[in-house]
């Protein structure tokens, strides 16, 4: 049979776009940018041992506005990757499987990201 004209799987005529879609790729994009926001906060301390030049040329950059940035968009990631961890952590023990529940435990995700990235940054510029 010619390769053209075999039929489609199924699931590509019916498939739907889904919560769990997002956060599953989601969770996958923050993992990668941890591992990358990690070089940054390596950077950071291997300047501080380096010496009171490197370092104060590393908080430069650090505490630049595109430093700020990363470090926030890093702190999302984070946040985001802890609690989407704790709802899979859940699902292993078997619990939040109804489709109700996930979709609530998915914007609980949001939610709690967005709740504690804010406090660690309001909590870091007050101290």
């Amino acid at each position: 049979m010619d390769a053209r004209k075999r039929p489609l799987s199924p699931h590509l005529q019916i498939y739907r776009w889904q919560i769990t879609n997002s956060m599953s790729i989601l969770h996958r994009l923050t993992g990668v940018a941890l591992s990358v926001g990690t070089l940054l906060l390596l950077y950071w301390l291997a300047s501080a041992a380096a010496g009171p030049a490197s370092f104060a040329t590393a908080q430069a950059v650090v505490g630049s506005w595109i430093g700020r940035l990363a470090l926030f968009g890093w702190s999302i990631a984070l946040f985001y990757h802890l609690c989407n961890g704790l709802r899979h952590l859940a699902w292993d023990a078997g619990y939040g499987f109804s489709l109700p529940a996930v979709t609530k435990s998915g914007m609980a995700v949001f939610g709690a990201t967005a709740v504690l990235t804010l406090a660690a940054w309001i909590a870091g510029l007050v101290i």
